[in-house]
């Protein structure tokens, strides 16, 4: 990423590219593999003006860490309009879309930072400040689902299931990077689907679970991706689906 022609910029200008910049080369390489000096050729400048706008790399890295971290949990804001299915699928798209981008950088900030090696002072430094930025998305992501349900004291079935969930969407995209081998928008559907079965689960042992999945399920439509799922079940069970249905 190289800006070619130098320009002057102002000072807030100039930390947001010099952060865009060092995002871009964290999210391909481990931090202790990417040198300030890389960072300042990316950006068109010198070394010693990078340092002007940042103390060293920790603290660029923290501020790439945060902008990462902000973007990913705004992927989880969704208006709250229309069936809950069809609103965890966009979630689902834009989440996925994250990954997609940001491939080894989303395994670093899930994983809490680069790997801690001989020498890997950095990753040491930010393994705190990383844990700290990752649990607010994860916040976050549990904010804006709670919302979407319409529920601001959870039980405990209910936050285990949310919880659950997005821990489940964490890891599901980590084993994805690997390979792909999965067509995205396949995954994007499962993961809709896997929200579902947890809550599903969930309302077999607890009464109160089971009113808001009925809540939940009255309101989607014939195309929706809960309705997917049931007719995907039923079909494999083709004589329990005649008796259910």
């Amino acid at each position: 990423m190289t800006t070619g022609v130098r320009r002057r910029m102002g000072v807030e200008e100039r930390r947001q590219q010099l952060i865009g910049v060092a995002l871009e080369l964290f999210s391909h390489r481990s931090p202790d593999d990417v040198s300030i000096d890389e960072i300042a050729a990316a950006a068109g400048i010198s070394r010693p003006l990078v340092y002007h706008y940042f103390p060293g790399k920790l603290s660029l890295y923290e501020a790439a860490l945060r902008r990462a971290a902000d973007d990913l949990a705004e992927r989880f804001v969704e208006p709250r309009e229309g069936p809950l299915g069809a609103r965890l699928l966009r979630v689902m798209g834009r989440f996925l879309d994250f990954v997609d981008e940001h491939g080894p950088g989303f395994s670093a900030l899930m994983r809490g930072g680069p790997a801690v090696s001989a020498g890997g002072a950095l990753a040491r430094e930010t393994a705190s400040a990383t844990n700290a930025l990752i649990d607010s998305v994860r916040q976050a992501a549990y904010d804006q689902i709670l919302a979407h349900l319409g529920v601001t004291d959870p039980p405990a079935r209910l936050e285990l299931v949310v919880r659950s969930w997005i821990s489940l969407a964490e890891s599901t995209a980590l084993i994805w990077l690997d390979g792909r081998r999965i067509p995205r928008a396949e995954l994007e559907l499962q993961l809709v689907h896997d929200f579902a079965a947890l809550a599903a689960v969930s309302a077999a042992y607890d009464e109160e679970m089971a009113a808001l999945l009925r809540g939940i399920l009255v309101t989607e439509p014939a195309d929706g991706p809960f309705t997917e799922l049931l007719d995907r079940l039923f079909a494999l069970v083709p004589q329990a689906s005649a008796d259910l249905r």
